[in-house]
């Protein structure tokens, strides 16, 4: 797969490059762009850390307070190509197929089940060492919202590179 942007993440843990697959998924690297070049990106958190599985970000502030001023939902995009595998980068979305916005994960090791139900769409390609931090904080339950960092996983921005 062929790098068409980059984009470095910078966060209260460091910092990571994730390269986008926009020849496999361009409506979804798009949208990703979008919000980045927005600067919608930063001061988010990764609101949800499941050992093994994903850490999760982009719609929400700290202390758990929602972001607004998403873009409308977009279609899923399947790159059956790109597999849900460790520093996969990947769009979060709810049960409707097509309604993924501006929240993304990325994978903590191989997640098959993930395969062509969810955008993959990228790979953190440098600072997998950072990844790897925010996916050993401990977590608790805030609300309804399960499996939430005890500290501010923050991402402080996020700009095309």
């Amino acid at each position: 797969m062929e790098t068409t942007a980059k984009v470095k993440m910078k966060t209260n843990k460091g910092d990571m490059i994730i390269a986008l697959y926009g020849n496999e998924a361009p409506i979804t690297v798009k949208n990703f762009l979008d919000y980045v070049e927005n600067g919608f990106y930063t001061n988010v958190i990764f609101h949800r850390v499941i050992p093994n599985f994903v850490i999760q970000g982009g719609g929400f502030e700290p202390k758990m307070v929602e972001k607004s001023n998403k873009k409308a939902p977009i279609k899923l995009e399947i790159a059956p190509i790109i597999k849900h595998e460790k520093y996969v980068l990947s769009m979060a979305r709810t049960q409707v197929r097509d309604s993924a916005t501006s929240q993304f994960f990325i994978c903590l090791g191989r997640v098959t089940h993930l395969d062509n139900q969810y955008a993959a769409f990228g790979k953190v390609i440098e600072g997998e060492e950072v990844v790897d931090e925010i996916a050993k904080v401990r977590t608790k339950t805030v609300g309804f919202h399960q499996d939430v960092p005890s500290e501010d996983m923050i991402i402080l921005s996020a700009e095309i590179i």
